[in-house]
């Protein structure tokens, strides 16, 4: 069994077939745990041993294949970022910054009309800059190096940095973002920065599909070790049809009820995100009623037993405070 330990940590890829004459179910079961590919007892005839060995050959040239595909997507996907990077970021940004200094030399002399031009021509820039940037966030998104990060982190910490991210969108739609904290919440294992993200993205797409004046409400709560963290909003909801697909890449619905572009990747990298964080994301909407997206995180198990209390906070357009 040593042998099998040391051949296997030399290289995984080499098949290996026990063969023994001393043959036993408990024998068996450990050259399997120890990496063994196949068990024969002797004696065995040579159809035998060359099935096996056929098989074993099989095998490894199937792992050796998905190796050099894993490879091959990691090359493609590192050459696929330089591209985006260089071929489309960089000029991108240049054209920006050419923009602003030729605005602000001519700004002026600019009539109303175009000084509306150069707006719509900033605000284009700038949405291919943020696709850009999320395409690149996509490609990037290696959950194994997520997962190299993972500390203890604070869910409400997280919810209340997303939230303030997110306020300066909803100040201008008028929509009022209430968050509700059944405490105390135990701390989850998981990185911090793509938790924030992941939680963004849900409340800026409740607010960015909420109807003006309306409020988002954003829950957490824990309960039998997971912690529940829902964002309910009352806008234009998703249909029945595109339910099933809103968390595949560059999927942005065909109901016809998007409000403002979207680049259909947003909900894809917060899948991954959570799921990153060994939990899962549901979503329950009704079409012209609105969307409730629902996460659920483990949980850092302790001696926490504290009675639970309730603590409410407000951020409206005006002002932000507790109750």
């Amino acid at each position: 069994f040593k042998v099998l330990e040391k051949i296997c940590a030399g290289d995984p890829t080499i098949v290996n077939i026990v063969i023994t004459g001393y043959a036993t179910v408990s024998s068996a079961v450990e050259s399997m745990k120890k990496c063994a590919y196949d068990f024969l007892p002797k004696p065995f005839t040579p159809d035998e041993l060359r099935l096996i060995t056929q098989r074993g050959l099989e095998k490894r040239k199937l792992v050796l294949e998905t190796i050099a595909l894993r490879r091959e997507k990691e090359m493609l996907r590192e050459h696929f970022a330089t591209i985006v990077s260089h071929e489309l970021k960089a000029p991108l940004s240049a054209i920006q910054q050419n923009l602003f200094a030729l605005i602000a030399e001519l700004s002026s002399k600019l009539t109303k009309v175009q000084k509306s031009q150069f707006e719509r021509m900033k605000s284009r820039i700038e949405d291919l800059l943020k696709l850009i940037h999320t395409w690149l966030r996509v490609i990037s998104a290696d959950i194994e190096k997520i997962k190299e990060s993972f500390a203890p982190i604070s869910v409400i910490t997280s919810i209340s940095k997303a939230v303030e991210s997110v306020q300066p969108h909803a100040m201008r739609k008028d929509v009022e973002i209430i968050t509700s904290f059944e405490e105390p919440i135990r701390h989850v294992r998981g990185d911090e920065g793509t938790l924030v993200e992941s939680l963004v993205n849900i409340i800026g797409n409740a607010v960015k599909y909420s109807r003006v004046g309306s409020q988002v409400l954003v829950k957490a709560n824990e309960k039998e070790d997971n912690v529940f963290i829902s964002v309910t909003d009352t806008g234009v909801g998703i249909s029945k049809e595109d339910l099933p697909f809103i968390f595949g890449d560059f999927y942005t619905g065909k109901s016809g009820q998007t409000v403002e572009r979207s680049s259909g990747l947003g909900l894809a990298i917060t899948r991954r995100i959570i799921e990153a964080h060994n939990g899962s994301i549901l979503v329950e909407s009704e079409l012209g009623k609105g969307s409730t997206f629902l996460i659920r995180l483990p949980v850092l198990k302790n001696n926490l037993n504290n009675k639970p209390t309730l603590n409410t906070q407000i951020y409206s357009n005006s002002q932000k405070g507790v109750t």
